[in-house]
């Protein structure tokens, strides 16, 4: 996408929103049901093995026909057929954005720069496979001969969100002699909690850093090292407790890791988009390498579904194309997430990162500032523990948020009535959103009409509804790639670069400024603006 494309604003399909919302804006769901009986059967979408309700959405047939044509006007099947060959699309990096490569088969051809990367996938999966069937069976020894029993990942971003995400979602499938834990925080409790009943000798550490120098995870590395060295003391104890997953085979062998057991990825996978790649290898440990390619299945399921499907039923061109309604036709600024499986906890945290740093972007591809909303805030928790936290502003706040259930019709661990509970609370969550009760209806049970006002649910809160069979690795692996690929739609339409992050680089900067000033315990005068140069300086009386 270049410069030469009409501005998002100046398409005949936004400006044909623009004039359309205000004849839709008053839209109520109880009447557009009452009207048309079959809404909820027809306003489906079901593709490898999800089902998506988003009858209960305040669109018309028409919002909806607008809205598949501004896809279109987008340039959106090029730009999707731009990904899936290879072509470098995250345009300020100059790089490729491939982990469609990372899910696909034996066979599969897809080319960077014209050389099939497939081969080099796989070859990277089998060594995985490999060191993972050792840790898991035993054979995989420490340093003084006894097996690895404890596996700790240190990471962070893609590196961790990932990775805990698929732990949390997968524990049902993970071998359970094995401990995981997961350390991404800079700050020393993460770190101290997540080893402080770890024994040294049975404890590998996979440290997953692209560069090997991020900041955070190579201060976690190096106090882990330090952690293990503290009772084994030889430094060759390091080649056998710890692994890497990056590209610096230099700076892995300085920290003193063995390169065979390096696991590469490459500079086209993001990193947020990094969990079916090396980045991986704890998942992979956890639950096995014939389920983990199970779950790369799932992906790459969905994956065919987005590339080939018409866009009318194209799941996650739908849930894109409804995010920029509401994002920029309705008013919302959020989106809650609320998955009603346990399993799914992390789930939000996950997609946090994959939403907002893809699309938290002011600029399009070409420089020039927005004049449109770009990403929604994303968060939840999971059901029904959110129904006691803060779903009293989702049915009675004066803010609409668009949410988004997602749920499963069989249980991983039936319990009597459990899942059936579970999966009332879920329907009838969307349809209290969705219509809410009216004063009169109060009134009708014989509340005293003080309390009426108090005991009224306006409804018309929108919501999709998916719905799967069981969570399995294939099922993780399916909902993933289809919040992939919305955010991916949705920065397109929006002219985005969905796979920089510069955002996030001030911060970093400014923070190896500091370090420092705060290690000498000696501020430097006026370095920097006076509340920053107060805050150094009380800091470093603090410390004395």
């Amino acid at each position: 996408m270049t410069s030469s494309l009409t501005p998002l604003t100046q398409l005949a399909a936004w400006q044909a929103l623009e004039a359309h919302h205000p004849k839709v804006r008053n839209l109520q769901l109880r009447k557009l049901f009452a009207d048309d009986p079959g809404r909820g059967e027809r306003m489906k979408a079901e593709a490898a093995g999800i089902y998506l309700d988003y009858s209960k959405h305040l669109v018309t047939d028409d919002t909806l026909a607008l809205l598949l044509r501004l896809a279109e006007e987008s340039g959106l099947r090029a730009r999707i057929e731009a990904m899936f060959q290879g072509q470098r699309i995250n345009v300020t990096e100059n790089r490729a954005v491939l982990h469609v490569a990372l899910r696909a088969p034996r066979g599969d051809v897809i080319t960077v720069d014209g050389t099939d990367v497939v081969p080099q996938v796989h070859a990277v999966l089998d060594r995985m496979a490999r060191f993972a069937l050792q840790v898991r069976g035993g054979t995989w020894l420490g340093h003084t001969g006894r097996p690895v029993r404890n596996i700790v990942n240190i990471g962070i971003g893609g590196s961790d969100l990932g990775p805990v995400m698929a732990f949390e979602a997968l524990r049902h499938y993970c071998q359970r002699d094995l401990t995981f834990r997961f350390v991404s925080n800079v700050d020393g409790t993460d770190f101290q909690e997540a080893t402080w009943d770890l024994d040294p000798e049975e404890t590998l550490f996979i440290v997953s850093s692209k560069t090997f120098t991020t900041l955070e995870t190579m201060t976690n590395a190096g106090t882990a090292r330090e952690w293990a060295l503290a009772r084994m003391k030889d430094p060759a104890a390091v080649a056998r407790h710890f692994v890497a997953v990056s590209t610096n085979a230099e700076a892995v062998a300085r920290f003193g890791i063995d390169t065979a057991n390096m696991f590469e990825f490459w500079d086209w996978v993001g990193g947020r988009y990094s969990m079916t790649s090396a980045i991986g290898l704890s998942t992979m440990v956890a639950i096995g390498p014939e389920q983990f390619r199970a779950m790369l299945d799932g992906f790459h399921e969905l994956d065919e579904h987005f590339r080939t499907a018409p866009f009318e039923r194209n799941l996650p061109v739908l849930m894109a194309l409804l995010a920029i309604w509401y994002g920029n036709f309705a008013g919302a600024r959020t989106v809650a997430v609320l998955p009603y499986d346990q399993y799914l906890k992390r789930f939000p945290a996950y997609l946090q990162q994959l939403t907002m740093e893809s699309n938290g972007k002011r600029v399009t591809l070409d420089g020039a500032e927005v004049a449109y909303q770009t990403s929604a805030v994303y968060w939840g928790e999971p059901g029904t523990n959110g129904q006691h936290s803060f779903y009293q502003l989702l049915h009675q706040g004066t803010q609409l948020v668009p949410c988004d259930f997602i749920a499963f019709g069989q249980s991983l661990n039936p319990l009597g009535r459990h899942h059936d509970v579970l999966m009332a609370n879920v329907f009838a969550q969307a349809e209290a959103l969705a219509f809410g009760k009216t004063a009169n209806e109060v009134q009708a049970e014989g509340v005293p009409a003080w309390l009426v006002p108090h005991r009224t649910f306006p409804g018309n809160r929108p919501s999709s509804m998916l719905l799967l069979e069981r969570l399995t690795p294939a099922a993780l692996g399916k909902l993933v790639a289809l919040y992939e690929h919305s955010v991916f739609t949705q920065g397109t339409i929006l002219r985005l670069d969905s796979f920089d992050q510069w955002g996030v680089e001030l911060g970093k900067a400014l923070a190896g400024r500091i370090l420092p000033e705060l290690e000498s315990r000696a501020p430097a005068p006026a370095a920097h603006d006076s509340s920053t140069n107060a805050l150094v300086r009380r800091y470093l009386a603090g410390r004395r």
